[in-house]
């Protein structure tokens, strides 16, 4: 939620009026995954991550941005897009189409998606939207009107401590306050929610619950069609008369506390973790708790840790995703050194592509990937195995499934260290090398100053795959000119001469295709013109794509070959590879008929001559394939093999077969 200038100091709790009974609403289930929060993202960038990032490390759901057409500061502040105009999908984020193709992508990764919920307040300021629509503080026509908002009056600091009623029914900050206790607001609250849910939305942020009135929340909920997973904004605040415990009837909470004691803790010693938990004053159970480091607001108020803090702050995350509280979200936004600032944008304020190389994006999340995994893996078990130098170094297990050392010091440690981890070889999820554990279960580690190594079940040491093709784009581009240009820029590279190169003559109906060499790059940006002046550079922000096989239509980016369904050919893959109990081999890659490198929809192959594992399938003929094996195991974990992508091109018809052998 915004914290305007005036107020960025209060971060205290807001509660109910009154105590309200609501039936106890259920916390994600488990195997949810964490949730990674990619704040400011685009549409069209959160839909690449979905499918190249998110879905490969395992994540369990991703957090967007509000969707709602909001006031426009043309991009020059974050905050507006918490001071919606309409419930209109028409963001600096994307278009209400972008916004689905991005949902569809997540769901094809395995990626659930959350969007953030605005539904306290409207405006408190501007004219004009985003998506060019007019409107004035109390009223939106076609929306809301006057009698819609509390009546005005505005909260002030000392209401959180002395006056609950204030602070649910006044403004915060001067934000037009709705009158959620209408039938007319839940409705059309509940009819946006409601829209989101259609278009495949599985979750809710509440911004700003704890302004809204419990027993208000638990009508809206109640006209939700579904059964979305709902966490909810509500800052814990000493000696206040609500506490967020109010709020777990309707669904999980933010614990706001953990973050805080975290700062406290990797800024002091963090020897003293071995208790963590309820005890410490947290607000809410853990099987109700949303966990994480830092969020948009506390990377700004300098109450939490924030990406400034370096391996500090990667540490402290490292052990949000190790130790046994809550539901982590971990948090990926973009740089700033003000404050008030926005996003990357264009000139019309709508924010651009992520781009992780450029300095502007933090891409946090990334750095998170193998604990992400970790997380997965340990899920249910209990801690053992403390031990701890007294001071800033601390090590653990979890259960049989994984063990993690945390050096917050500045000087590296080296001990043998018990793990109760079966014997063998297993990579450092937690960033390079490898441990080998003995059979007793022990292993001789050295753990290098403000690091932290993790091993877990499951894992060999080979590294994780090339989600996509190689060091070349592929690109198709939907349209009907009868000549088309494509002018790019690769990733650290420089733009092509305008007017760009010729795309090769028509792939198929209505396709345009150029295959580019990315040498060095691992993505482009791009714009499309007919040679004659007309240009498609998606709206002024021009395309980001990654490499591997692309199609470009209707200003959306997606993987896949249109052009695929030219013919085909029966493939056999047979793959020679020993495995343990429970675990199975699955083939994936690039093509749709290859699961699209989502190792949900991989293929299975049959053992029947192993340890050769094989199955036959129908490929497209006459197109570039990439693929790679991987192992899943029976508590779904999943193990890639190692190298690089393997290619090959099928025939124009008749049969193909591939013999390998894992590595």
């Amino acid at each position: 939620m915004r914290r305007y200038k005036t107020l960025i100091a209060i971060a205290s709790s807001l509660i109910a009026a009154m105590i309200v009974i609501i039936p106890r609403a259920e916390a994600a289930p488990a195997g949810y995954g964490p949730i990674v929060k990619l704040w400011s993202w685009n549409w069209n960038s959160v839909a690449r991550e979905c499918t190249d990032v998110l879905g490969p490390a395992g994540y369990g759901a991703v957090q967007v941005s509000p969707p709602s057409d909001s006031m426009s500061r043309g991009g020059a502040v974050w905050w507006d897009i918490y001071q919606p105009a309409r419930y209109t999908l028409t963001s600096k984020f994307g278009t209400e189409a972008q916004f689905r193709a991005m949902v569809d992508a997540c769901h094809a990764a395995g990626v659930k998606v959350h969007a953030d919920a605005v539904i306290n307040h409207m405006t408190g300021q501007g004219a004009t939207s985003y998506g060019g629509y007019s409107f004035s503080k109390y009223d939106y026509p076609g929306l809301y009107s006057a009698a819609d908002f509390h009546t005005p009056c505005v909260i002030n600091g000392s209401d959180y401590t002395n006056d609950a009623w204030r602070v649910q029914n006044c403004e915060l900050v001067s934000l037009s306050d709705l009158n959620t206790g209408s039938e007319y607001v839940r409705d059309q609250i509940a009819g946006y929610l409601n829209r989101l849910t259609a278009l495949g939305v599985d979750g809710f942020r509440i911004d700003g619950a704890k302004h809204i009135n419990p027993a208000d929340l638990a009508a809206i909920k109640a006209k939700l069609t579904g059964s979305p997973y709902i966490h909810q904004e509500v800052i814990y605040g000493a000696g206040e008369p609500i506490q967020p415990s109010q709020y777990t009837g309707i669904g999980d909470v933010h614990e706001f506390v953990y973050g805080r004691k975290m700062k406290e803790q990797f800024t002091g010693q963090i020897r003293w973790l071995s208790t963590f938990g309820a005890s410490w004053g947290l607000s809410v159970p853990s099987d109700k708790a949303v966990t994480f480091i830092d969020n948009h607001d506390t990377e700004r108020n300098g109450s939490t840790l924030n990406y400034t803090y370096g391996d500090t702050y990667r540490l402290a995350n490292v052990f949000l995703l190790s130790w046994p509280y809550g539901l982590p979200r971990v948090f990926s936004g973009f740089t700033w050194s003000n404050s008030e600032a926005g996003p990357p944008h264009n000139g019309s304020g709508f924010v651009t592509d992520t781009d992780c190389g450029n300095g502007q994006w933090t891409c946090f999340h990334r750095q998170m990937s193998g604990m992400v995994g970790f997380y997965r893996a340990v899920e249910g078990t209990s801690v053992g195995n403390w031990w701890d130098n007294g001071d800033n170094v601390i090590a653990f297990s979890r259960g049989d499934k994984g063990w993690v050392a945390i050096n917050n010091s500045g000087a590296a440690l080296s001990r043998t260290f018990t793990t109760g981890l079966p014997a063998g070889t297993y990579p450092n999820v937690a960033g390079t090398g490898t441990v080998t554990v003995a059979g007793d279960g022990t292993a001789s580690v050295n753990v290098p100053a403000k690091s932290a190594i993790a091993i877990r079940v499951g894992t060999s040491a080979t590294p994780s795959p090339t989600p996509t093709g190689g060091n070349t784009a592929t690109i198709y581009y939907g349209t009907s000119w009868t000549t088309a240009n494509i002018h790019y820029q690769p990733s650290g590279g420089s733009w092509t001469a305008v007017p760009g190169v010729a795309m090769d003559e028509t792939a198929c109906t209505g396709w345009k295709k150029k295959t580019i060499n990315l040498a060095a790059a691992t993505s482009l940006k791009a714009a499309f013109n007919n040679g004659s002046g007309t240009w498609d550079n998606n709206g002024g922000n021009d395309y980001t794509i990654g490499a591997g096989v692309s199609r470009v239509s209707g200003g959306t980016v997606t993987a896949g070959n249109p052009c695929e369904s030219n013919g085909s050919v029966s493939a056999t893959f047979s793959a020679t590879a020993t495995t343990t109990w429970g675990q199975n081999v699955f083939l994936v890659g690039n093509l749709s008929a290859l699961g699209a490198w989502n190792p949900a929809n991989a293929i299975p192959l049959s053992a029947t001559a192993y340890p050769t594992w094989s199955a036959t399938l129908t490929l497209p003929a006459s197109t570039a394939v990439e693929y790679k094996y991987l192992k899943k195991n029976s508590d779904g974990t999943v193990t890639w093999e190692s190298g690089a992508n393997r290619t090959f091109t099928t025939p124009s018809g008749s049969t193909v077969t591939r013999t390998d052998t894992w590595r």
